[in-house]
Order: C-alpha cells, then sequence, then structure tokens
C-alpha cells in the first residue's frame, strides 16, 4: 500500500511540475500584455507585472483603426460558419443514422474516405472555385469551404444511432412529422453534442491563418489572425502591444467555453461512453 500510494505522489508531483511548465509561457504572455515595454525588454524571470498599466490594451483599440474591425470580421466570419455547420452537420448525421434512401452506406464511406484528406490539400482547388465564382476577397470564401464538417457529420451520426427511437416514435404518435420531430424533440436532446461540435467548429474558424491569408486581399476585410501578423509587422519588437493583441484574440474563445462548459463537458462524455 505504501509503495503505491508513493508511486501516485510521485506521478502528481512530475504531472504538476509539467503542467507548470506548459503553463508558464502562456501566463507569462497573458500577464505581459499588462507590462509596459520596458519592463518585458528588462529581462528576468518575474511574471506578475511591477508596474500594471491597461495602456497597451488603449493602445491596440485607439492607435490602430483596424483592430476592431478585424475583431468584427472574425466574429462575422466564426459566428456564420459555425451556425451554418452546426444546422448541416447535425441534419446530415441525422439523415445517415435514421433515414433509409438508397446508397446511404456509400454516403457514409465516402465521408470516412474524405475524412483521411489533409485539408492543407484541398486549400488551391478550392481557391481556383472562389476565384472562378468571383468570391475571392470576401467572407463567402472563408465561410462556403467550411460550411460541412465531415469528422462533425461523423460524430453526430454516432450520436443519433445511440438515440433512442422510443422518444421519436412517441412523437409521430402524437403527430408530429419527421422534420417537426428533428426540430422540435431531437435537436434540443441533441444540445450536448451539439455545443461540442459548436466549441471546435467556432474555434477552428477563429484560428483560421491559411484561408484568410490565401483567399483575402484588402487589409480591411482580414481576419484577426491575419491581422495580428500585419500588427506585428507594423509594430516590430513592441512585444507589450502585441501581446495585448494575442490576449483580445483568445478571450472571445475563453468566453465561449466557460458558457458551454456545461453542455461541452456532457458532449465529451457522451462521446466517450459511444
Amino acid at each position: 500500500m505504501k509503495k503505491f500510494k508513493w508511486s501516485r505522489a510521485i506521478l502528481y508531483t512530475i504531472l504538476v511540475i509539467y503542467a507548470l511548465v506548459t503553463l508558464y509561457p502562456f501566463l507569462w504572455a497573458v500577464l505581459a500584455a499588462f507590462k509596459p515595454y520596458k519592463e518585458i525588454v528588462a529581462g528576468g524571470l518575474n511574471i506578475l507585472p511591477q508596474e500594471g498599466t491597461l495602456d497597451n490594451f488603449k493602445y491596440i483599440f485607439t492607435k490602430d483603426p483596424m483592430f476592431v474591425k478585424w475583431i468584427f470580421n472574425s466574429f462575422i466570419i466564426a459566428g456564420l460558419g459555425t451556425i451554418v455547420n452546426i444546422i448541416i452537420n447535425t441534419m446530415s448525421g441525422y439523415a445517415l443514422a435514421r433515414l433509409r434512401f438508397p446508397g446511404r452506406n456509400y454516403i457514409f464511406l465516402l465521408i470516412l474516405a474524405v475524412m483521411m484528406v489533409p485539408a492543407q490539400i484541398l486549400l488551391i482547388p478550392n481557391y481556383l472555385i472562389m476565384k472562378s465564382l468571383g468570391l475571392l476577397d470576401s467572407y463567402s470564401a472563408l465561410i462556403l469551404p467550411g460550411a460541412i464538417n465531415f469528422a462533425y457529420i461523423f460524430m453526430m451520426r454516432q450520436f443519433f444511432i445511440n438515440f433512442p427511437k422510443e422518444v421519436e416514435e412517441a412523437a409521430q404518435v402524437d403527430g408530429l412529422n419527421r422534420f417537426q420531430t428533428f426540430r422540435k424533440i431531437v435537436f434540443p436532446m441533441a444540445r450536448p453534442s451539439i455545443a461540442t461540435q459548436g466549441v471546435f467548429v467556432f474555434l477552428g474558424f477563429w484560428n483560421e491563418f491559411l484561408k484568410p491569408l490565401l483567399y483575402i486581399s484588402s487589409p480591411e476585410k482580414y481576419t484577426l489572425t491575419l491581422g495580428l501578423q500585419t500588427f506585428q509587422s507594423q509594430n516590430l519588437t513592441q512585444w507589450n502591444y502585441i501581446m495585448a493583441a494575442s490576449v483580445v484574440s483568445i478571450v472571445p474563445i475563453i468566453i465561449l467555453y466557460i458558457l458551454l462548459n456545461k453542455y461541452f463537458m456532457q458532449g465529451l462524455r457522451i462521446g466517450g461512453e459511444k
């Protein structure tokens, strides 16, 4: 028993040390956003600001006219992209799990095959398609290619396969058709999986860099990730401003996770059980 307890204590100690080592750069970046420039370049391992200030955030919001626009662009793209994904992925997963139609199994196998294709391979074909449609340098060029995600169609299909049919049968007895059953019964009860999907989809759109770099050319249409690169090139080694801008970019993700944490954890637990 003593040997087991000592081994567990050693394991926890190693994990705590590893967590601190991993967390330190992130905490340094966040707290550096509240430090003046001279304190950052002075060096040292002091992680807490000695002269805390909000001037860095004031600068990026008032001195750079494009920064707020980049945040707005990212919210529009990530928000619309997430809504479209949730609707299409969820309905597609439900159709593959419940509806009987010719070629259903072949479609599912095709989805599995496409999931194995790296997304980077599709960048150039998508670029050529967007160019032929005249959608380059627009929000549509970023939203349409990511409007469907086969991984989340697969996830929703697995969820609906294990969804109790008795609930749907009871709704049909009450006079609801298939679409009404999905909208009023199935969709609300699938909130944990939908929230899990929503968090990851929003995160994907929000953090996307290659697609905006390839499809967007007008600075006023940049997303925040692409704008941060421009912001860094303009400010060079002004790390206090760069760190403040970086912190602003992660705040929406943290807020979203806090708001959907309850459903997010339920979705992960349900996925693990299945």
